[in-house]
């Protein structure tokens, strides 16, 4: 094992990686990890090869998600047996939530499972399993509040501060659609109190972000039950408006949300709010009323149109992505072109499209009507052609169009570019000098490509 943290000994302070599997959840869960694992003097190891920890947080959403960190930790294992000082290896997350003690059962070299409640005692745990105190730990208890949220943030004494932001303001989901795990590894909703989100956002503010997102399962049932509507407002919007306020932030988004926790005062706050970005992430995941019914989803079709129709009345620029499964247990070839034709309608400007994967102990499970993967496969194809097909249309249109950009820093692909977002969400990449990270600027757009948006600024700010 390598050696624990030692006082005064910098040089044996244990590095760590982590590798995250799934959604924005998880990515925020892993770097208020990182961070609050920096502060107590480990550091960030670049690579798994120079890891003193290696972590894997993970996803249960889908099979194939838990089936590659699964695969991931036995290469990991078979690794560590080459190794002079072998790394001390662990699960995190939903598939940890789910499975427990059946992953050290299956990889008895793994040494930590840490499940979604309690990702906030990792330190503690690792610290015992350094120095010795532990041969191997499985918790994956559940606790009833919100105090378990972490809300440290990388940057700011521990790194450059990064512009943009993810806040959790909630944790688990008490919608059980017929397909989701995420009520059995998040557990119950369990919202965070105002002042302490607020607080975390103003410090993330004062170290220089400029848009910050707001996390939840469904994020937009935030405080319900606990929080009391006022003057016609939900404990969402309401939290959107007091975020609204913090001086120096740019720009609000969140994900994600259901349609039903649209009212009409979230809708109007489009309109009202000027940081509120002009970019909604609904998740529809079937344009058949008779799916959604299977799908325990609480909405029909028409009512998703008339959620998008209301938005974009407020805001015309609106930017609208969604989800969508295809391959549902039952789902014919009607039912298919059912979605099909909503994506045509909605008009949406990209779109998540998963293919239907049983999860053990959800109802769909065990519903009748499975499809046979070449069907679902072909479906999937198809949807994607024509989302990708839209898409273009709607990025198309945008050229020759000025648009605001908040620069994020170098693009990926090409570290000589400038990237960063439109208000209504579509990644705009263009030449200009790195100081114009953090800045707000105006582009004309130049070309369209697959999702992104190719441009020149429209003056060089001074």
């Amino acid at each position: 094992r390598p050696p624990g943290p030692c006082p005064g000994s910098p040089a044996t302070m244990p590095s760590v990686y982590i590798k995250t599997y799934g959604c924005q959840m998880n990515e925020r869960d892993s770097e208020a990890l990182a961070a609050r694992l920096l502060a107590r003097g480990y550091t960030l190891a670049s690579s798994e090869a120079d890891a003193d920890v290696i972590l894997l947080n993970t996803c249960s959403v889908r099979d194939h998600a838990e089936q590659t960190a699964l695969n991931k930790m036995a290469a990991l294992v078979a690794e560590n047996r080459r190794r002079r000082q072998p790394a001390l290896l662990g699960f995190l997350g939903c598939m940890a939530q789910r499975r427990g003690q059946a992953l050290l059962d299956g990889l008895p070299d793994v040494d930590l499972v840490l499940g979604t409640h309690q990702l906030h005692r990792a330190d503690v745990y690792l610290q015992e399993l350094l120095a010795g105190q532990r041969e191997r730990v499985v918790d994956v208890s559940k606790e009833p509040t919100a105090a378990t949220v972490l809300r440290e943030h990388l940057g700011s004494g521990n790194g450059p501060r990064a512009v943009t932001a993810y806040v959790s303001i909630m944790q688990g989901c008490n919608q059980r659609c017929a397909f989701c795990i995420v009520p059995t590894t998040r557990g119950p909703e369990r919202s965070r109190s105002p002042d302490d989100i607020l607080d975390e956002c103003r410090q993330l503010v004062a170290d220089g972000v400029k848009e910050i997102t707001l996390l939840g399962q469904i994020v937009t049932s935030y405080g319900r039950g606990q929080i009391p509507r006022r003057d016609g407002k939900s404990a969402f919007v309401q939290l959107l408006e007091a975020i609204h306020a913090l001086d120096g932030l740019e720009r609000i988004r969140f994900t994600a949300p259901h349609p039903k926790g649209y009212g009409e005062d979230l809708i109007a706050a489009y309109g009202r709010l000027p940081k509120l970005a002009e970019h909604a992430h609904i998740p529809v995941q079937s344009g058949s009323d008779r799916v959604l019914r299977l799908m325990r989803r609480g909405y029909t079709r028409a009512r998703f149109l008339e959620l998008a129709h209301k938005l974009r009345a407020v805001q015309p620029r609106l930017g609208l992505t969604t989800d969508l499964i295809v391959g549902f247990p039952g789902e014919t070839e009607a039912d298919f072109e059912d979605t099909l034709s909503l994506c045509r309608e909605a008009c949406f400007d990209n779109a998540f499209i998963f293919k239907y994967s049983p999860r053990e102990g959800t109802p769909a499970a065990t519903m009748p009507g499975a499809l046979p993967r070449p069907v679902i496969e072909e479906r999937h194809a198809r949807a994607l052609a024509l989302v990708d097909t839209l898409a273009r249309r709607n990025y198309e249109a945008l050229i020759g169009q000025q648009v605001q950009v908040l620069v994020e820093g170098p693009s990926k692909k090409n570290p000589a570019r400038l990237m960063g977002r439109t208000r209504c969400g579509k990644i705009v990449v263009f030449e200009g000098p790195a100081a114009l990270r953090g800045r707000l600027v105006d582009v004309w757009v130049r070309r369209a490509g697959s999702f992104t948006l190719y441009g020149e600024p429209v003056a060089t700010p001074a």
